[in-house]
């Protein structure tokens, strides 16, 4: 019986299940009231303007929710009586559409919400477009369209009055389960039997933390958003407490606390490093169980065996013929574990969490008013500007396809639009993939649409299968987008059928219109401004440099202040992981752009290489900084951390200077029992010296970006 309540469970908290019911909710709306009313023609704009909608929603609190609707309905009604007013003038229309695709394009800059509404208010101006002729009387259609928006996000304020915090859960989830993936991948770099440098360890580290950043900021956003309107909210708070739960580990377990190759080397023949390994494998183990905690509503249960383990460890390290500083070393990495522990331990509680914490430590870069608004757009006025770019890009593409579609009369010619519009990304690489992905799924959405067609022939199977096409380009819009183009096309497909329009002229229309817009922006993306970026990755290299020491700085002032924890610290760690996740995400565009430099590609790996090392050194200083120095220790980090920054926003380097700084901390280091310093003492002097060891290669690989770009 319990396995039977398990399943259940499992499916009712299924993150698809509550969208389905909205999705399919909607989309029953759409089709049968019309069917009711005898005006199924009414099916095919209600239905489009419930995918525009479902497109451009937004996760958000309710209050926010109407909010976000009122603008989102603004927009749609915009473009959608713009259209019709405009369509019987060509020369305006086409005015009003280079306008149109470089105003909506453009409002990206004020952030994700005005993105993702900017992109929503193009499909519902390529929807009317495609709609046009449809009825006879003006605004039929615009208002159709706006109407089965509104229907849509009434459902999706509904839901979210039922399940306000159900989103945040999904978020929450996943991003422990990608902790955990974290922490077993960072449980491999404690092989004993390693003898290629870590390469392949690094790689897999590199590519799942690049992930986990952007899951933490996802939930940061979720969490973000209910705050604003939900503080009081029990819930609320306990997921906040779990989402600094999984920022603490990060930070931890992405710590470095001495060179892997000569931990291996020197710890090959014995069990210590086994038992770390051990340790963070369980510790990736329990993430998943908190996400599954988190996803289930129940309080997370902490394995006992960590206790034995950790004493296991501990009595290894004592009796291991080793070093004095090789110990240290140990201890303050089994010190980092059980801190990791620790907040497994805690984090069912949530009185620990102050107010003034909460609003100190969850940053969002939202707009704050008109002037700001203003002031951000300005700022991408430039063709420095990528957006800016791409706003014209979108602007020409618009302009170029709708002059085809007065040429050639194409039925159905606004495809050309929508595609484009759906396939032209900022960078080439992107653009490529979505074309190929884009004529793959149109071309078996329409082998399997003229096939369909013909099964369902009768209006109560039309419906279904409306409902259902709709309902499953949902399903797999962020995770398969050639399925998702099938079902879209289907959608396309059993639409027409319902205006009694022959599946062979909609099925040559889809191909042709997609062909013609697939090209069109992907020239535009190869011809106009292209954005290589291999002319970006000098300024993501200085930018992540900047970071980098501003990231040292923070951790610095964090010694003299006793762990403030404050804003400035937590966004200059951010600002760092985030930029070493955009590094590796260009590098793997890079891979894939047809002006390939190897050379360049290669040091840029090397680069990205060096820069995580980096931040794992600094890690390291973050997750003991609790603690205080000894003056004249303290003394030496504030000089060394003075010559870092430097170091770093200069590009450039003394190396007297650093060898000097190297052999202090060396001197230190071996008289390190002569004087009364402590343990994490020891551990700050080992990581600057790690830093300072690899600052060098960082300087030279930078200036060979840069002076090769």
């Amino acid at each position: 019986m319990k396995i039977q309540t398990d399943r259940t469970k499992k499916i009712f908290y299924h993150s698809n299940l509550l969208f389905s019911i909205r999705i399919i909710i909607a989309l029953l709306g759409t089709t049968l009231i019309p069917a009711f009313l005898g005006e199924i023609h009414a099916t095919i704009p209600l239905t489009l303007g419930v995918i525009a909608a479902a497109i451009a929603d937004i996760d958000a609190s309710p209050k926010q929710r109407i909010v976000n609707l009122s603008l989102l309905l603004t927009c749609f009604a915009i473009a959608a009586f713009s259209v019709e007013l405009l369509f019987p003038y060509p020369g305006l229309f086409l005015i009003g559409l280079i306008l149109s695709g470089f105003f909506f394009t453009i409002i990206g800059a004020l952030g994700q919400k005005f993105s993702v509404i900017s992109l929503g208010t193009l499909l519902m101006a390529t929807y009317t477009m495609l709609g046009v002729g449809l009825f006879k009387d003006q605004y039929v259609l615009s208002c159709l369209l706006i109407l089965g928006a509104l229907w849509y996000g009434l459902i999706a304020w509904i839901e979210s009055i039922v399940q306000p915090i159900r989103t945040t859960h999904e978020y929450l989830n996943h991003s422990f389960k990608t902790l955990g993936k974290f922490l077993q991948a960072k449980s491999h770099m404690f092989d004993p039997d390693e003898t290629d440098d870590f390469k392949i360890q690094t790689s897999e580290l590199t590519t799942i933390n690049q992930a986990l950043i952007k899951s933490m900021n996802e939930s940061k956003r979720s969490l973000f958003n209910r705050l604003r309107g939900d503080q009081g909210h029990k819930r609320v708070r306990i997921m906040l407490n779990y989402y600094f739960v999984a920022q603490d580990i990060h930070e931890r377990a992405t710590s470095s606390h001495i060179s892997y190759q000569k931990l291996s080397h020197q710890l090959k023949n014995s069990d210590i490093l086994f038992r770390i390994s051990r340790i963070l494998s369980l510790q990736g183990k329990a993430c998943a169980q908190i996400a599954d905690s988190i996803k289930y509503h129940q309080p997370y249960h902490h394995n006992h065996l960590f206790e034995k383990y950790f004493k296991l460890l501990d009595e290894s390290i004592q009796n291991a013929d080793i070093s004095i500083s090789l110990r240290l070393t140990l201890q303050n990495i089994l010190k980092n574990l059980t801190e990791i522990d620790k907040q497994f331990r805690q984090i069912n509680q949530v009185n620990y969490i102050s107010q003034d914490s909460t609003n100190n430590n969850i940053v969002e870069d939202e707009v704050s008013s008109f002037k700001d608004a203003y002031d951000r757009i300005k700022k991408h006025l430039t063709l420095k500007s990528a957006l800016f770019r791409h706003s014209v890009r979108i602007s020409l593409v618009f302009a170029i396809g709708y002059i085809i579609i007065l040429l050639t009369h194409l039925p159905h010619g606004y495809w050309i639009l929508m595609t484009a519009l759906v396939i032209c990304q900022p960078n080439y690489s992107t653009t490529q993939k979505r074309v190929l992905i884009r004529f793959a799924g149109t071309i078996s959405g329409i082998f399997l649409g003229v096939f369909f067609v013909y099964l369902f022939n009768t209006l109560p199977t039309q419906i279904f299968a409306i409902i259902t096409s709709a309902w499953l380009y949902f399903i797999f819009k962020n995770s398969r987008q050639a399925s998702a183009t099938v079902f879209i096309t289907l959608l396309v497909f059993f639409s027409f059928s319902l205006t009694g329009e022959s599946s062979w002229d909609v099925a040559w229309s889809r191909i042709i219109a997609t062909i013609i817009g697939s090209v069109g922006a992907l020239l535009a993306v190869f011809l106009l401004w292209p954005d290589w970026k291999y002319r970006t990755l000098p300024s993501l290299v200085e930018t992540a440099n900047h970071d980098n020491a501003n990231y040292l700085k923070q951790t610095h002032r964090q010694y003299q202040e006793s762990r403030i924890d404050n804003v400035d610290y937590r966004y200059a760690r951010r600002e760092a992981h985030e930029n070493s996740a955009d590094l590796s995400e260009l590098i793997s565009i890079m891979s894939n752009e047809p002006k390939v430099d190897h050379d360049l590609i290669d040091q840029a790996f090397r680069f990205l290489t060096l820069n995580h090392t980096f931040i794992s050194y600094i890690a390291t200083l973050g997750v003991h900084r609790a603690s205080k120095l000894s003056p004249d220790i303290q003394i030496m980090f504030n000089n060394i951390e003075h010559f870092i920054h430097d170091a770093l926003h200069l590009h450039t380097i003394d190396d007297v200077k650093n060898h000097e700084y190297c052999n202090a901390l060396q001197e230190i280091l071996d008289t390190f029992n002569d004087h009364d310093y402590t343990n994490i003492d020891y551990q700050v002097i080992s990581q600057l010296q790690l830093m300072l060891q690899i600052l060098p290669e960082i300087i030279e690989t930078s200036n060979k970006i840069i002076l090769k770009h």
